[in-house]
């Protein structure tokens, strides 16, 4: 495996201290700001250092070498806290001036102290009678892609792979997500508008970590891939599922629960730090 530290200057110091404690047979710099210890170990001594590597905002993961963006074939996206900066329900919460309420709530469930369907079913009963017009104003005025995402989507693109985003969020977000960006594939959930209001209820199924990890591997079989040429990116315990449905699972700034489970942790960067892994 290679040991990969990028996102800053590396200390000279910590660099030391990094290639005795795995055993590196060399080191490449690869500008901006990378560097790849060649055949390193993961090790006890290493991983003392963690703490150094982090106080310094580096982001790490040890990689196999040579592999090759365009040796996956599909890249499945979280929407909320991951493609996107912000939580799409908390802000609609906003509007109804629970915004507080809701977001502990959030929380809890991202971090899996509450079950996903029960935590959206508590926060969609609060925002019950909002006006559904709010949809368009938490879209255009507060929704922002997350940093690196438009560099990370176009060079999977561009290296043949199949985007997708699979959302416990709401397919008003995602819908216009999958168009404007060119997904080839969203899924979430439906939210039931009456009167011009919303009811405080989807429309169908809820799409909970065991239905993402379901569509993952129903868009897996339809395209003929294996679970070794997936990629999955998400941040919260309703992600653990798919992440674990793929042959390589990021957590993106993330909590705890699902970084420990993921193969690759990107903690201060943006999404397109994911590239820097790639040979």
């Amino acid at each position: 495996m290679d040991l990969i530290i990028h996102g800053g200057s590396l200390p000279t110091f910590l660099l030391e201290h990094l290639l005795k404690a795995t055993g590196a047979t060399r080191v490449e710099p690869r500008p901006p700001q990378v560097v790849r210890l060649r055949e390193a170990q993961r090790t006890p001594e290493f991983d003392a250092l963690i703490p150094l590597i982090e106080a310094e905002r580096l982001d790490w993961a040890f990689f196999p070498p040579e592999r090759k963006l365009s040796d996956f074939g599909l890249i499945a996206f979280d929407m909320d806290s991951t493609l996107i900066t912000i939580e799409c329900i908390d802000e609609l919460a906003d509007f109804a001036g629970k915004k507080e309420e809701v977001s502990s709530v959030t929380e809890a469930a991202m971090r899996g102290e509450i079950d996903y369907r029960e935590s959206l079913r508590r926060r969609l009963t609060l925002l019950a009678g909002l006006d559904a017009r709010v949809l368009a104003r938490v879209f255009s005025e507060r929704l922002s892609l997350s940093p690196g995402a438009r560099n990370l989507l176009e060079a999977a693109q561009n290296a043949g792979l199949r985007t997708a985003i699979l959302s416990g969020g709401f397919t008003y977000f995602t819908e216009r997500l999958r168009i404007e960006l060119g997904f080839d594939f969203a899924t979430s959930n439906e939210l039931e508008i009456s009167g011009g209001k919303l009811t405080g209820h989807v429309a169908g199924d809820i799409v909970d970590a065991a239905a993402k990890a379901h569509y993952l591997c129903r868009l897996r079989d339809e395209l003929g891939l294996t679970r070794e040429q997936i990629i999955t990116v998400g941040d919260g315990a309703n992600d653990l599922l798919m992440m674990a449905e793929s042959g390589l699972s990021v957590a993106y700034h993330a909590k705890p629960a699902t970084r420990a489970r993921a193969d690759v942790t990107i903690n201060f960067g943006g999404l397109d730090a994911l590239l820097n892994l790639f040979d």
